[in-house]
């Protein structure tokens, strides 16, 4: 409704007040412990555990400001605490990968306690633009690192406004993407990981082409001729009926079904694809 059909925002604000009631959103929220858990950990059981379930209810859109979703939330700033280091959820732990997420969900969910993540992230840069989770001894980025950073201060944009040192660090992210064509090695062209050309919904920490240009378009970036192999691959996987399938699932639990499986035309890859696809022609 928001993306494609461009409807008013009272409209979309009124179909968005449904999800923690109704459906999936209402099911995870249900589904959490009087320990602020889900999955019984923070981290694992992938992909049931708290920082997954968080991250569903985001990518389902609910409401930050919904009662349910308070609480909820609430519960988990009380009571949830990082394996390592021993601190609480929204203060984050060591990894860049699991830091960039936690400070996307505090600032979606309009936590404060995660606010300090984001000077983090700004410390963890590498020379080359990027993130590694392996940083220190690694020096050379990781597109897994780089797309969960780069979400985390794009969200702290989001809810803070811009900020002259965190949009610059996030251009220099966007940058080593494009460099590398989304998915291409700088001095080959050859492709990086295979992997990274099938789609997934959710996409969890892993990165793939869809979600470096679904990022790209959710911070209104300017169409770069870099990313057009990027759309191609994008528009190649179309099927006649209009749809894009479910090309994986990362294995593990899940809280249940939200595709009919893989190689099944899948709602969430097609949604992602189509707004992909109008944001990078209608902008050129």
């Amino acid at each position: 409704m928001r993306d494609l059909l461009k409807e008013p925002p009272d409209v979309v604000a009124a179909e968005r007040s449904r999800v923690a009631n109704e459906g999936w959103g209402a099911q995870l929220l249900e589904l959490q412990t009087p320990d602020g858990q889900w999955g019984g950990g923070t981290y694992y059981p992938k992909w049931t555990s708290t920082i997954n379930t968080l991250m569903l209810l985001r990518d389902l859109g609910v409401d930050p400001t919904h009662p349910k979703v308070r609480d909820a939330v609430e519960l988990v700033r009380a009571k949830v605490v990082h394996d390592t280091p021993d601190q609480p959820f929204f203060g984050g732990e060591t990894e860049v990968c699991v830091n960039g997420r936690v400070l996307v969900l505090g600032e979606y969910f309009d936590v404060p306690d995660s606010d300090s993540l984001a000077g983090w992230l700004l410390t963890q840069q590498l020379d080359d633009g990027g993130w590694n989770c392996e940083a220190p001894p690694s020096i050379r980025s990781s597109f897994h690192s780089v797309i969960c950073a780069l979400d985390g201060l794009a969200e702290f944009e989001r809810r803070h406004g811009a900020s002259a040192e965190i949009t610059a660090a996030r251009q220099r992210g966007q940058e080593y993407l494009l460099d590398r064509k989304l998915f291409r090695k700088r001095s080959t062209d050859e492709i990086i990981d295979e992997k990274w050309t099938r789609f997934s919904f959710p996409t969890r920490w892993h990165y793939d082409v869809l979600w470096g240009l679904d990022y790209l378009r959710s911070v209104g970036a300017e169409p770069d001729e870099r990313a057009a192999a990027a759309i191609e691959l994008v528009e190649s996987k179309r099927d006649a009926d209009g749809r894009w399938a479910l090309d994986h699932f990362h294995p593990g639990q899940a809280h249940f079904d939200l595709d009919e499986g893989e190689g099944r035309p899948s709602k969430w890859i097609t949604l992602r694809a189509l707004r992909v696809l109008d944001w990078y022609h209608a902008s050129r």
